[in-house]
């Protein structure tokens, strides 16, 4: 479902969670709702960060967020990217360890999160509940697997057009069926494919050249998506 940020309130936030998990019984439902909170982000503002003690498990709600680890020399790598509703921010509770991350909004966006203690106290007595955190878990750990592998041996402009593909996977296009819905600076569009911003601005420049896709500011529209693809298959 599809809200405004400034129409999230806690009823509708509850709903929007409580909808991940459909085998929870009344009570751990009500236990839920009544420890989840409600938080709104600015842009560029900080959910946790990394060396941070986890104790929430969070739910993006309206808006988007992306999750980043320091690098050599001070230079961020976006590791994944969140979208609405999914929960984040759980995976260091589990393993008894600092938060190895920092979760940041790209833009304006509206966060619940409720106390790990409730989350796992529910999932001890829901083990439909528990299943579905582990199999989140494991998504995730195979696609970082694969960027992993992919960022590090793929050339450039590979790395730049699964980029550009990635983000029209997890947010979708426009109205028009062609401009990614995310409008990223030249700096995180770097830092999500593993380069130097002017090896970002060069490669994509090459690409709207070759009439891969059109650039406006931000937008980046994908005007030859085969093609794309083709570049990103091959490395």
């Amino acid at each position: 479902m599809s809200v405004r940020p400034n129409s999230i309130d806690r009823h509708t936030a509850a709903s929007e969670v409580l909808a991940i998990w459909p085998s929870l019984t009344e009570l751990q439902r009500m236990l839920i709702s009544d420890h989840l909170h409600v938080s709104r982000y600015k842009k560029n503002a900080i959910i946790y960060s990394e060396k941070d003690t986890p104790s929430q498990m969070y739910f993006l709600l309206n808006g988007k967020v992306k999750v980043l680890k320091d690098g050599v020399g001070g230079r961020n790598q976006i590791v994944r990217v969140v979208k609405p509703v999914e929960m984040f921010g759980y995976r260091a509770y589990f393993a008894e360890a600092s938060h190895r991350t920092t979760a940041m909004a790209f833009e304006s966006s509206v966060v619940a999160s409720v106390p790990m203690e409730v989350i796992e106290q529910v999932m001890r007595s829901n083990p439909e509940m528990s299943l579905q955190v582990v199999r989140h878990l494991s998504i995730l750990l195979g696609q970082s697997d694969d960027r992993t592998v992919n960022l590090t041996q793929k050339h450039i402009r590979g790395r730049l057009a699964e980029a550009i593909l990635f983000l029209k996977e997890n947010y979708g296009l426009e109205e028009d069926g062609s401009t990614l819905s995310i409008y990223l600076s030249r700096e995180d569009l770097a830092n999500l494919s593993n380069m130097t911003t002017s090896n970002a601005i060069r490669t994509l420049s090459a690409f709207a050249a070759e009439k891969l896709i059109a650039i406006d500011g931000k937008k980046i529209k994908i005007v030859d998506e085969d093609e794309l693809m083709k570049v990103s298959k091959m490395g």
